[in-house]
């Protein structure tokens, strides 16, 4: 595990009550008022620049460097997801049906601890930092909405870092890579309309569901026979609605499902290959289709600079190059803007029971690993010169 510094470890008391503050209190996407004031409250009390308004609930923290002519910007998100909490903590939601499963809790107290030590610093802080506490992540979206709200701009923001708690990783470790991340994904919607008939008169209508499950089975051959094998691609339907009663032939069936790539190249032969087969089906079942695409994310594609500035920040021992996961983050829409590095802290702790999976009720980790976020988010602004001088109690 990395070493926090000291300067960071008198942090931990602070950042811990923040952090169960904002758990007990989840919110939905673009309803994350509460975590809104107390953010800006927060910041407020200690003398902060702090901004809202640009996009819904969305709060921006500026401090400003002596010299000032570049800016890095730090995100984090805010948002909760719709599962009932079973982690029993004496800190657990108070809210029904609402949970911080994916970690977003921990992502806020990081940055704004990081935040808090900026400010105690401020004397040696050259360069321009942005702090973005982002709602949405989890939907419908909130990086794109900033990034054409120009969150990215006045000062211009010249690099981009994020983390995500991670319980694949073991807990204080770093892991990231350098290139395509996460994955490039794409809802998909697929309707079937034939024309419905008494079940034992099939030859009376044209069966939906029937056409319906030759496309799911056809589809299946997409990634097998139409990606390189050498490439990665995923496509998933995880949902289907067809029927009204099992003696009747279905007038219409509904699809919906994932694809997910890598590369825009592979995407979008996924993309052509689910509407051609579709629609070829379609026809020799004597039905009409339609295909629909929706909420897609780009990838998350990590900087090569800044990954290599990442690794001399972590040191060796404490980054892992992970292999590249069908995951998916908003975080994307401001690397195609500015060079971006995301990255995940590790949470696994299997004796003390921090195993459980992102979105899950169980999901909770060692408070310890809070400061080791900020510690790695200062050992990056030291590599990118932002200091005078060395912070105190340096790496």
């Amino acid at each position: 595990m990395i070493k926090a510094r000291k300067a960071v470890e008198g942090l931990k008391e602070d950042v811990i009550r923040l952090r169960r503050k904002l758990h007990s209190n989840p919110e939905r996407g673009l309803e994350e008022y509460e975590t809104s004031r107390t953010l800006r409250e927060y910041f407020e009390g200690l003398g902060a620049r702090v901004s809202t308004g640009l996009f819904g609930t969305a709060v921006i923290v500026d401090i400003a460097g002596k010299k000032g002519d570049r800016c890095y910007a730090f995100r984090a998100d805010m948002d909760a997801l719709p599962v009932e909490e079973r982690t029993g903590l004496p800190f657990s939601s108070a809210k029904k049906g609402m949970m911080h499963a994916c970690g977003h809790d921990g992502h806020m107290a990081v940055l704004a601890g990081f935040g808090r030590y900026l400010l105690q610093n401020r004397e040696s802080l050259t360069q321009n930092v942005r702090l973005i506490f982002q709602p949405a992540e989890e939907g419908p979206g909130g990086a794109l909405p900033l990034v054409k709200a120009g969150v990215l701009e006045n000062p211009k923001v010249d690099g981009i870092f994020g983390l995500h708690l991670y319980p694949e990783l073991e807990e204080g470790r770093i892991g990231s890579r350098p290139g395509p991340m996460m994955a490039q994904t794409e809802e998909v919607y697929i309707d079937v309309f034939g024309q419905g008939c008494h079940g034992a008169q099939p030859h009376k209508g044209r069966d939906a569901v029937v056409a319906a499950g030759h496309i799911i089975v056809a589809c299946q051959t997409i990634v097998s026979r139409s990606v390189s094998p050498m490439e990665a691609a995923v496509f998933t339907i995880g949902r289907v609605d067809a029927g009204e009663r099992l003696n009747v032939v279905a007038g219409s069936a509904r699809l919906e499902g994932t694809m997910r790539t890598f590369r825009e190249e592979d995407y979008n032969i996924v993309k052509d290959r689910i509407i051609t087969i579709t629609k070829g089906i379609g026809r020799a079942f004597g039905c009409e289709t339609r295909v629909g695409f929706g909420n897609g994310l780009p990838a998350v594609v990590n900087d090569k600079g800044l990954f290599d500035l990442l690794c001399d920040a972590a040191g060796d021992k404490d980054l892992e190059i992970i292999n590249p996961v069908m995951l998916a983050e908003d975080f994307s829409y401001y690397q195609r803007e500015v060079p971006g590095v995301f990255f995940m802290l590790g949470t696994r702790n299997e004796k003390k029971g921090y195993v459980h999976p992102l979105h899950s009720c169980y999901f909770n980790f060692n408070e310890d690993v809070l400061t080791v976020g900020i510690e790695m988010f200062v050992r990056i602004l030291e590599r990118l010169g932002a200091f005078s001088q060395s912070p105190p109690d340096g790496c």
